[in-house]
């Protein structure tokens, strides 16, 4: 839950870049009317360091995570870092990985997903399609399973997962097309466990600084309920 206190969540600064936890619950950006986002905050933390002037603070969203999903992210603070993170996202020079806990038994211990995706604004939603299909994207994330565990007569596997590509809701979808979907997820997993956050955290970051090249890496433990059961294997 966001205490309010965006300070709280800010894990580095520098005059280039912001790299924060986001909490689950809490919406990156464009958040509905009355509803604080990630972004405001972090403007409005800037803007509070400049004195509180009426100049509106520069910040740009360089990648997103859903609302219900906890964990790291990186915001540019100049034009040049934006362009520079933006295009190591884009060309895979990032390193995203993240920790998932799933409803049932992954197939193999380690292996790699790809599929076909397609997004439908409207729903707000993603799925999996053929190849050909128009608008279709490719979609490709490497995963391993870190520990599997029978919690009230059902099956959790947790996994650490490494995105290759970056679609809208991938890990979501493919991990439910696989058939072992996050535990908690309500809009791709409707019938599953009850009473339980999602099952997904950004736990770790890395790219390199956007002026001096350096290689950062970020990490941080998941916070939700839906990890209590592999707290010691993470």
């Amino acid at each position: 839950m966001f205490s309010g206190k965006i300070e709280d969540y800010i894990l580095f600064e520098d005059k280039e870049i912001i790299v924060c936890r986001k909490p689950a619950g809490i919406a990156v950006q464009n958040a509905r009317i009355g509803a604080m986002d990630l972004e405001s905050s972090l403007k409005n933390y800037l803007a509070m360091q400049d004195g509180g002037g009426r100049r509106i603070p520069y910040l740009a969203v360089i990648h997103r995570l859903d609302q219900p999903v906890e964990g790291i992210l990186v915001f540019a603070k100049t034009s040049e870092a934006a362009g520079n993170l933006s295009k190591q996202m884009m060309a895979g020079g990032a390193g995203k990985y993240y920790l998932a806990v799933t409803e049932g038994k992954a197939k193999n211990s380690e292996g790699t997903l790809t599929d076909y995706l397609k997004k439908n604004g409207k729903a707000n939603m993603s799925q999996v399609v053929s190849a050909n299909t128009p608008g279709a994207k490719k979609a490709i994330l490497h995963y391993k399973v870190l520990d599997q565990q029978e919690i009230n007569g059902k099956s959790r596997t947790l996994l650490k997962i490494r995105l290759e590509t970056g679609r809208h809701h991938q890990i979501r979808v493919q991990l439910s097309h696989e058939g072992i979907p996050l535990l908690g997820d309500r809009k791709y997993n409707p019938s599953g466990e009850k009473g339980t956050s999602l099952g997904l955290c950004s736990s770790c970051l890395e790219f390199k600084h956007p002026r001096t090249g350096k290689m950062m890496k970020f990490e941080t433990e998941p916070q939700g309920s839906a990890f209590l059961d592999f707290v010691k294997k993470m």
